[in-house]
């Protein structure tokens, strides 16, 4: 093989490997950013079970409030 040939050779080899060093880098930035939006769901999902949990316990406050309502009410027209 002629001197020119292992020339071009070497270098698309350097750049084979300066591509892989580049992809591997990529990689890992990606895999950091994975576990950072992995963490940030799982505390987004905190928040929502907690937000579900006190709508329903609200829900459930309202009702208790109506029916006392609905019974004063039904008191007051029981006077009248």
């Amino acid at each position: 093989m002629s001197s020119e040939i292992l020339n071009q050779l070497e270098s698309k080899i350097q750049q084979a490997i300066d591509t892989i060093g580049l992809l591997q880098l990529e990689i890992e930035e990606l895999k950091e950013q994975k576990q950072l939006l992995e963490h940030q769901l799982a505390g987004a999902n905190a928040i929502l079970v907690t937000l579900q949990e006190e709508n329903q316990r609200l829900k459930q406050e309202q009702v208790v409030w109506q029916e006392r309502l609905q019974s004063l009410l039904g008191r007051m027209a029981d006077l009248s």
